[in-house]
C-alpha cells in the first residue's frame, strides 16, 4: 500500500526536492511546446521594444537631437524599418516610430496573451484530470488520513494558483529578465561610464530582495495555509449542517471560523508590514541611484562626454531597468511560493493508487460468488496496536445468505471492508470461487459486487443519476424496473420530476428510508453476484423498515448475500449466522442452532434485545 504523508506535507518548507518536483510541470507543457516557444518568442520581442519605445521617449524631451548623435542611430535604423518619412523633422520621425513600435508591442502582446493562454488552459486540463484520477484511484487509508477540504483545494485552487504562475508571473518574471538584460545592454552601448554608476547599486537592491524576499515568502505561506485551514472549516461545517443546526452551534461554528480568519488576518498583516518596508527601501534606493545617474550624467554632459540626446534616453531607460528590478523581486517570491504549490500537487501524482484499471494476466472477468475467508487477521494501518481481526475463518457460498452480528467493535464492518478490498488482510487471505482474491483485477472484483451500507450518501444530482450510478448506460426502462424492485417507484411517481428530482446535497431532501430504497435499486441495477449490507436498516423507523426489509429480500433472492445485522430480528432466516466477538469467530449456524447452545453468545443477544423491546 502507497505511503501516505500527512496532511500538511505539500505546505512545508521549501526543498531541493520541492524545485525539482516543480520541474515535472514540463511534461504537461511539453505537447504544446510549439505555441509555447512562439509565446516565448513575441514575449522577448516585446521586451525588447518595450526598451526601444522607452529610450524613443526620452528623445522627445530633445526635440532638435542631432541624427548623428548616438541616440539618433536607433531612431535612424527605425526609420528605415518602418514607413516613416525623414522629412516629418525628429519630432514627427520620433513620434512616427513610437506609433509604429506600439503598433506592432500591442499585436505581440495580443498573440502572446493568447498562445500562453491557449498553452495554459490545456496543460491545466491535463494536470487536473490527472490529479483527480490519481486521487480518486488512491487506497481508502488514503482518504482517512486526508481532509476533503485539503484535496479539493489542491484540485481547485492550487492548480488554478499554477495556471497564473504559467500565464502571468513566469511571463512577467521573463519579460522583466529580458528587460534587465537588453536594458543594461543598451545603456553600456550608450555610455559605460554612466552604466558602471547605475550597476553599482545594484549588489544593495538584490541583498534587500534577498532578505525581505525570505521573511516574505514565510509570512506569505503560513497566510496560504491559515487560508487552508479556515476553508477546511468551512467544508466541515457546511457538510455536517444537520449536526450544526440540531446542536444549535451556529454561534459556536461562526466562532471558530471568526477565530481561524483572525489568524489569517494577522499573518497577512505582518506579511504587509514587510511588503511595506521592502516597497519602501526598493523606491528608496531606485530613485536614489536614479538621482546619481541623473547627477552623474549632468557632469558627463557638462564635460562633453555625453550628447544631449543620450542623457533624457539614458534616464528614460534607467528607470524602466530600475523598475524591472524591483518588480523582478515580486516575480521572484510568486514563483518561489509557487514552487511549493506545483510540488504538492505533482507529490499527489506520484503516489501509488490501487491498481484499479490494470488486471493481473489472465484474470477473470466475473465470479460466481462463493466466498472464503480463511484465517484472516487485519490491523487498520493507522491504529497498528489495535488487532481488529484474529484469524477470522467462514465460507460463503454461491447464493447463500450469511449474516454477521457481534457488539460494536467486533470486527463486523471491517470483513465488509475487506470483501470489497478497501484493504488487504495482514495474515490469511480471501478466496473467491476457490481463487485468492489477488488474482482477480480489482476493478473486477468490485462490479461484481454491490455495497448498501447504514448511512446512505447520495450524490447531489437526480434520482435517475443516483440509480444508473449502477450501471451508467442503463436505460430509463431498467431504471425504473429497479426502482419498482426496490420499493422505491412509488415515492419517486408521486414527484412533481419524478426520476429528475433533484436530491440535494447527500441527499438531504429524501427520508432516510427513501435514501436506502434508492440505493437498494442502485445495487438491483448493477445486478451483482455478491450482495453486501452493512446494517441497512438499523437506523429506520419501524413502517420504514419494513418496506426496505421487503426490497432487501428481493434483493437478495438467488444472490450471495453478508448481512451484517443491528436488529437481529431481520437475519432470523439466514442461511446461516457468524458470531463475532473481539474480531473472532464464536458461534456459527442457523439462528435455530444458535439459540439452542446453553449460554451462547447469540442467544443472550437474542434475549436481550428482546428485553430491550418489551421494556
Amino acid at each position: 500500500m502507497a505511503e501516505v504523508p500527512q496532511p500538511d506535507e505539500g505546505r512545508k518548507k521549501l526543498k531541493k526536492e520541492d524545485i525539482g518536483r516543480s520541474v515535472r510541470i514540463l511534461h504537461y507543457l511539453k505537447p504544446y511546446w510549439l505555441p509555447f516557444s512562439a509565446g516565448l518568442l513575441l514575449l522577448a520581442l516585446s521586451a525588447i521594444l518595450v526598451v526601444l519605445i522607452t529610450a524613443l521617449l526620452g528623445l522627445l524631451l530633445v526635440p532638435d537631437y542631432a541624427g548623428e548623435m548616438p541616440g539618433g542611430g536607433m531612431t535612424q535604423w527605425i526609420i528605415r524599418v518602418l514607413p516613416l518619412n525623414p522629412e516629418w523633422g525628429s519630432t514627427g520621425t520620433t513620434l512616427g516610430a513610437l506609433v509604429g513600435l506600439l503598433i506592432i508591442q500591442g499585436v505581440f502582446s495580443f498573440f502572446r496573451v493568447y498562445l500562453f493562454s491557449y498553452v495554459s488552459e490545456r496543460a491545466m486540463l491535463a494536470l487536473r484530470t490527472d490529479t483527480f484520477r490519481n486521487i480518486i484511484a488512491m487506497p481508502m487509508q488514503f482518504f482517512n488520513e486526508r481532509r476533503v477540504g485539503d484535496l479539493v483545494s489542491r484540485i481547485s485552487s492550487d492548480i488554478t494558483s499554477i495556471q497564473e504562475t504559467l500565464t502571468i508571473t513566469l511571463a512577467e518574471f521573463i519579460r522583466q529578465t529580458i528587460i534587465i538584460v537588453i536594458g543594461i545592454g543598451w545603456l553600456v552601448s550608450q555610455s559605460y561610464k554612466l552604466t558602471l554608476v547605475m550597476v553599482c547599486s545594484l549588489p544593495v537592491i538584490i541583498i534587500l530582495i534577498a532578505v525581505f524576499g525570505r521573511f516574505i515568502r514565510k509570512l506569505g505561506k503560513q497566510t496560504q495555509d491559515k487560508v487552508a485551514e479556515s476553508g477546511v472549516l468551512v467544508n466541515d461545517a457546511l457538510t455536517g449542517i444537520t449536526n450544526v443546526k440540531s446542536f444549535a452551534n451556529e454561534t459556536y461554528e461562526t466562532a471558530r471560523y471568526a477565530s481561524s480568519v483572525g489568524k489569517i488576518r494577522d499573518f497577512a498583516m505582518k506579511s504587509a508590514v514587510w511588503r511595506g518596508m521592502f516597497g519602501t527601501f526598493i523606491i528608496i534606493f531606485l530613485f536614489g541611484a536614479l538621482g546619481l545617474v541623473m547627477g552623474v550624467g549632468a557632469w558627463l554632459q557638462q564635460t562633453g562626454e555625453l550628447s544631449k540626446a543620450v542623457l533624457p534616453q539614458f534616464i528614460m531607460v534607467t528607470g524602466l531597468v530600475a523598475g524591472s528590478i524591483g518588480g523582478l523581486a515580486a516575480q521572484m517570491g510568486s514563483l518561489q511560493r509557487s514552487f511549493g504549490t506545483i510540488s504538492a500537487v505533482m507529490e499527489l501524482l506520484e503516489m501509488t493508487p490501487e491498481p484499479v484499471h490494470d488486471d493481473p494476466v489472465g484474470a477473470p472477468a466475473s465470479f460466481k460468488g462463493h466466498v472464503s475467508f480463511r484465517d484472516v487477521g487485519f490491523v487498520y494501518p493507522s491504529r497498528k496496536d489495535m488487532q481488529v481481526l484474529r484469524s477470522v475463518s467462514f465460507d460463503v457460498k454461491e447464493g447463500e445468505q450469511v449474516a454477521l452480528v457481534g457488539s460494536s467493535g467486533s470486527g463486523k464492518s471491517t470483513i465488509a471492508s475487506l470483501l470489497l478490498r478497501f484493504y488487504d488482510p495482514g495474515q490469511g487471505q480471501i478466496l473467491m470461487d476457490g481463487l485468492p482474491a489477488s488474482q482477480f483485477g480489482l476493478t473486477t472484483w468490485r462490479n461484481n459486487m454491490a455495497y448498501v451500507p447504514q448511512e446512505v450518501i447520495l450524490f447531489g444530482g437526480t434520482i435517475r443519476e443516483n440509480i444508473a450510478y449502477g450501471k451508467p448506460d442503463a436505460s430509463d426502462k431498467e431504471i425504473e424496473s429497479a426502482a419498482r424492485q426496490a420499493n422505491a417507484w412509488e415515492f419517486i411517481a408521486s414527484f412533481p420530476s419524478g426520476l429528475n428530482t433533484v436530491v440535494g446535497e447527500r441527499g438531504i431532501q429524501l427520508s432516510g428510508g427513501q435514501r436506502q430504497r434508492i440505493a437498494i435499486a442502485r445495487a438491483v441495477l448493477k445486478n451483482p453476484a455478491v450482495l453486501i449490507l452493512d446494517e441497512a436498516t438499523s437506523s429506520l423507523d419501524s413502517e420504514s423498515e419494513q418496506v426496505v426489509q421487503a426490497a432487501l429480500d428481493n434483493l437478495m433472492k438467488g444472490r450471495t448475500s453478508l448481512v451484517i445485522a443491528h436488529r437481529l430480528s431481520t437475519i432470523r432466516n439466514a442461511d446461516r449466522i457468524v458470531v463475532l466477538e473481539k474480531g473472532m469467530v464464536r458461534e456459527s449456524g442457523t439462528h435455530a442452532e444458535l439459540m439452542a447452545i446453553e449460554d451462547g453468545l447469540y442467544r443472550r443477544m437474542v434475549e436481550l434485545q428482546n428485553d430491550r423491546i418489551q421494556g
